[in-house]
C-alpha cells in the first residue's frame, strides 16, 4: 500500500495516560504573508528555505499556471511572491517532474536543488534550478532495471564534500516486503547520493536485513552530524516484532554506506515511545538529535504523537507526548521535524488539534508549539482556517529572527489552498553560516540581514578577510587560527552572532 503524508494511519491504540502538561502561550504575532489561490500553487507541504539573496524559496505540492501540478516560488520577507517554475507547464510532466513534496537546498554558487515526482520514468527527479527559474532534470529515477536505483525521492542535503545526499520512499534492490503491487518495482527505499552534475550512487537499499530490522519506507531526508555521518528516520521496519512491518527506526550512515540501525519505536509497552516517524531529524546544539513521530506516546488519542530526543549513541528519551489534554488543545499528529531557533528553544507543528475545532470538523487545524530541550511545550497558535490549516512542513528562522512556515490548507481563497505565514517571537536577528563546517582557507558564505557596511567578521574570535556580497551575503574564509566556535559580524548596528557554532575540520 501506498502511504501519503498526512494520511498515515496509526494502526494501534496506545494506553490512556498523562505525560506532561502544555502550557498556553504569551503574545506573539502570527501574520499570513501569502494566500494560495491555485493559480500561484496549492498545499505547500515542504519547509522554505532563506536564500543568499535574502529571499525565501519554497514549493507547493499542486496548482500554478494552466495543467500545472505544483511549483517552485520565491518569497519576499514581506510577502511579495513570484513563481519561478510550473511543473508540467509547458512541455509535460516527463521534463520537469511534479507535485514536489520535499524543499530546496542551495549551494554556495547559488544554484538550488530539488526533488519531485513525476519525470520520463514516473519515478521522480532530482532536479536543479536557477535564481530566475530556469530548470535542469539532472536524475530521473527507475533508470535502472526493477528501479534498482530508487523510486519516489524525498528532500536532499549537501554534505561537506558537495555531493548531494537524499532517500526514497520506495525501490532498491531490499526485500520485497513493502509494494508488491507497483509495477516493476516493489523495494522499501533507498539511500543515494548525487554529483551536481546528476551522476547518482545508491548507497544503501531498505529492508536488506530480515523482517526489515534496519527499517523500511523513509518518508524525509537526513541531516549530517557534525561527526560527519548522516541520520535519519524509516517510517517502519525495525528490530521487533509490532504489526506486519515495524513501526520505524532511527539509523545513522556512513557516507560510504554502512548503516547501523540506532533505534527502534514501539519497543515500549503501548508504544509510549512513538509509532511511524516520518519527519527528519535536527541535531541540537548539544549535539543530540531531536524528532518526532507521527503516533503513539501516551496521549489520549491512538494518533498523537511525539517528541523525542536521541543521543548519537542511540539512547531516546520521550520528551513530549502531545493530546495530554481532552480535546488535544496542545495538538497531535506532528507530521513536521523540528527547528532549534536563536533562543536554544525548539519550535514545530502538529498536523491538527488545537483550540479552534469548529473550524475543522472538531479535530482542529493544528498549531504551533515551542518546547524546551528539557520537554516543557508551550502552544503558540491554534490555526483557526482563515489563518491557514493542517501544517505539514518544519518552520525556519530567518536571519531578521522571525520564524517562518506554511500550511497545506485553509486561508482566504475560496477553497483554503493553504497559507505562507511569519511569525514574529521578538527574537533578535543573527547570521548563520551556509556551509556547517569548513576547513582553513575554506570559502564560506555567512547570510544576515542588513550587512551592509559591515566592518568585522570573526570566527571564534580570530579576524577573518570578508567581502559584503550583498546587504544579505559576506563571502570569507575561514582564518588561519581559527577553532571550532560561534561566528560574529560586526555591521554598523551592532554585533551579531551566529546561531550554532561553526565547525572547523581539522
Amino acid at each position: 500500500m501506498h502511504r501519503n503524508r498526512g494520511s498515515i494511519a496509526v494502526l494501534m491504540a496506545v494506553a490512556l495516560g498523562a505525560f506532561s502538561g502544555a502550557r498556553v502561550a504569551s503574545a506573539q504575532t502570527l501574520t499570513t504573508l501569502v494566500n494560495f489561490d491555485g493559480s500561484n500553487g496549492r498545499a505547500p507541504q515542504a519547509s522554505l528555505l532563506q536564500g543568499l539573496d535574502g529571499n525565501l524559496y519554497g514549493t507547493t505540492y499542486k496548482g500554478g499556471s494552466t495543467d500545472a501540478q505544483g511549483t517552485v516560488f520565491k518569497v519576499t520577507p514581506s510577502g511579495v511572491l513570484t513563481t519561478l517554475l510550473n511543473f508540467c507547464a509547458p512541455d509535460g510532466c516527463k521534463y520537469t517532474g511534479e507535485q514536489p513534496t520535499a524543499g530546496l537546498i542551495q549551494t554556495a554558487d547559488g544554484v538550488f536543488y530539488g526533488t519531485a515526482q513525476g519525470g520520463a520514468n514516473n519515478s521522480g527527479v532530482v532536479f536543479s534550478i536557477s535564481s530566475t527559474g530556469s530548470e535542469t532534470v539532472l536524475y530521473n529515477f527507475c533508470a535502472q532495471p526493477n528501479c534498482a536505483d530508487g523510486h519516489t525521492p524525498n528532500g536532499l542535503v549537501q554534505v561537506i564534500n558537495g555531493d548531494l545526499y537524499g532517500t526514497t520512499y520506495v525501490g532498491g534492490l531490499g526485500n520485497s516486503l513493502c509494494f508488491p503491487g507497483l509495477p516493476g518495482n516493489d523495494g522499501c527505499g533507498t539511500i543515494f547520493k548525487i554529483t551536481p552534475a546528476g551522476a547518482l550512487t545508491t548507497v544503501y537499499s531498505f529492508c536488506s536485513q530480515a523482517n526489515c530490522s534496519d527499517g523500511d519506507e523513509p518518508v524525509d531526508g537526513m541531516v549530517q552530524g557534525t561527526d560527519g555521518n548522516l541520520y535519519g528516520t524509516t517510517s517502519f521496519g525495525g528490530d521487533q516484532e509490532a504489526g506486519d512491518d515495524g513501526r520505524g527506526t532511527i539509523f545513522k550512515i556512513t557516507p560510504s554506506g554502512v548503516l547501523t540501525t540506532l533505534y527502534t519505536f514501539c519497543s515500549q509497552t503501548t508504544c509510549s515511545n512513538g509509532v511511524i516517524p516520518i519527519a527528519g531529524l535536527v541535531q541540537g546544539t548539544d549535539g543530540n538529535f531531536y524528532g518526532t513521530t507521527l503516533g503513539g506516546g501516551s496521549g489520549s488519542r491512538y494518533v498523537d504523537g511525539t517528541i523525542f530526543r536521541i543521543t548519537p549513541e542511540g539512547e531516546l528519551t520521550t520528551l513530549y507526548s502531545f493530546c495530554v489534554q481532552s480535546g488535544c488543545p496542545d495538538g497531535a499528529e506532528p507530521e513536521a521535524g523540528l527547528l532549534q531557533a536563536s533562543d536554544g528553544n525548539f519550535y514545530g507543528t502538529t498536523y491538527v488539534g488545537g483550540n479552534t475545532k469548529a473550524a475543522c470538523d472538531s479535530i482542529g487545524c493544528g498549531t504551533i508549539f515551542k518546547i524546551t530541550p528539557t520537554g516543557v511545550l508551550t502552544t503558540l497558535v491554534s490555526f483557526d482556517f482563515t489563518d491557514g490549516a493542517y501544517p505539514l512542513a518544519a518552520l525556519i528562522q530567518d536571519t531578521n529572527g522571525m520564524l517562518y512556515g506554511t500550511t497545506t490548507g485553509g486561508g482566504q481563497s475560496n477553497d483554503g489552498d493553504g497559507t505562507l505565514f511569519s511569525l514574529d517571537l521578538n527574537l533578535a536577528p543573527f547570521v548563520k553560516t551556509l556551509e556547517p563546517s569548513g576547513r582553513v582557507g575554506s570559502i564560506i558564505q555567512i547570510l544576515g540581514t542588513s550587512l551592509t557596511g559591515a566592518t568585522g567578521v570573526t570566527f571564534n574570535g580570530v579576524p577573518a578577510t570578508f567581502k559584503v556580497a550583498s546587504p544579505s551575503e559576506i563571502v570569507t574564509k575561514v582564518p588561519s587560527g581559527a577553532t571550532t566556535g560561534t561566528v560574529q559580524v560586526t555591521t554598523p548596528s551592532g554585533t551579531l552572532s551566529s546561531n550554532v557554532p561553526f565547525r572547523v575540520i581539522p
